[in-house]
């Protein structure tokens, strides 16, 4: 395979850090008081026995970051889109140690980094904007995957969820908010639904042999505007269950329409942009289509929520998540602006009623800048770490003692 070309800066292999140093006294907009496990506490609601701590932010030198995950004890790898502009972002690591970060970017000039998971082959994949790549994460040989990726458009941020049998699934996002072209107008069939390579779809790529080869790469479940929120169940003895948090139309309304909780099924169309909540016509599209011939959601979340990321958090934790599905809220409204859990059984079905594990995020002049979770990630010890990308910060929530 060709390998990746990215503009690295060398030294010493792992490149170039900020260095060990203590962890903000105060980030921009947040006011802390006190420590939660040796970093500054600042004002989030958290359960009843914990507290969120400041690890990181932009004097770290975080500007947009997005996804994170552990790649061995006390080090972690973490994708910082720099914005919304192409080839700004970087791929950081960091080495958390009670108190402290060290940050060295690894990686620097990527197109729009989002996605970050860890493959079979115990690599790292990394989603940019058009292309997909993997390496060690030892020390950094980057080596493409998956290219020609589309990248334009209101979703061009891939995200990567991992199932069984080297099954890699990937968000390929729609080019609009509702399909409406340049006249205004909204055709049906929708042309970005279209053909052997349609967008608003979740593709499934197979990798397999010694070396984890791409073998394959199609459409596994379409009319799924935006999947961000995109994770898969591994139940011991039972098929995979991939989930999707959908991010739907962008209606000027506060209470329209209902993002959607989707249990992915091969082959099923989910009604973008058709439909909306439950098999409801959206607008521009009354009378034009059968969303009865689509699948129904399995539930559904509050309007604008904006669902960007879930994870399945491992049984045995020790933590009161232990077992959930937690969602990062990222929308701007008031129902967003939090991390939410939910009971979740083998089929992917959500159980019960979630329950907040971060919020009332509202912005405090002086106090706490507008939430804006955007990453979720677990350490082995069940610590929760989040990302907020408007604020430039890592947070942890952690044992308040």
């Amino acid at each position: 395979m060709k390998p990746v070309t990215l503009r690295l800066l060398p030294m010493l292999g792992l490149i170039a850090a900020t260095g060990l140093a203590a962890a903000p006294a105060q980030a921009a907009g947040y006011k802390t008081d006190g420590l939660c496990e040796g970093f500054p506490k600042v004002q989030i609601s958290a359960p009843a026995g914990f507290c969120v701590g400041l690890v990181a932010d932009e004097r770290q030198g975080l500007k947009f970051p997005r996804r994170m995950l552990q790649v061995a004890p006390s080090r972690f790898w973490l994708v910082d889109m720099g914005g919304w502009d192409a080839n700004r972002g970087r791929l950081l690591e960091l080495a958390i140690a009670p108190g402290a970060v060290k940050v060295t970017v690894l990686a620097s000039k990527l197109d729009r980094p989002h996605g970050l998971a860890i493959g079979p082959d115990g690599k790292a994949y990394i989603g940019e904007a058009t292309r997909i790549w993997r390496s060690a994460t030892s020390r950094l040989a980057p080596e493409t995957v998956i290219s020609g990726l589309p990248g334009d458009g209101a979703h061009p941020l891939k995200e990567l969820a991992f199932g069984s049998g080297g099954r890699l699934y990937i968000n390929v996002g729609s080019f609009s908010d509702a399909c409406r072209n340049d006249a205004q107008k909204q055709p049906a069939p929708c042309p970005e639904t279209a053909g052997p390579k349609p967008r608003a779809a979740v593709y499934e790529a197979v990798l397999a042999g010694p070396d984890w080869h791409l073998t394959s790469l199609k459409p596994f479940a379409t009319g799924l505007r935006n999947s961000l929120a995109l994770t898969v169940c591994r139940p011991p003895g039972k098929p995979d269950v991939v989930l999707q948090g959908e991010n739907a139309i962008d209606y000027p309304q506060a209470d329209t329409p209902q993002e959607k909780f989707n249990i992915l099924k091969a082959g099923a169309h989910y009604g973008w942009p058709y439909c909306i909540e439950n098999q409801q016509a959206a607008r521009g599209y009354e009378k034009r289509f059968d969303c009865k011939a689509t699948v129904a959601p399995a539930l559904l979340w509050p309007a604008h929520s904006a669902p960007l990321q879930m994870l399945v958090a491992p049984a045995g934790l020790p933590q009161p998540w232990a077992g959930k599905l937690l969602v990062a809220w990222h929308g701007y409204r008031p129902v967003g602006q939090r991390v939410m859990a939910f009971p979740v059984d083998t089929t992917g079905k959500i159980t019960g009623k979630g329950t907040q594990i971060l919020g009332n995020w509202a912005a405090k002049p002086g106090i706490r800048p507008l939430g804006a979770p955007t990453g979720l990630t677990l350490d082995t010890g069940g610590r929760l770490f989040v990302l907020e990308d408007r604020n430039h910060t890592l947070l942890l929530l952690g044992r308040d003692k």
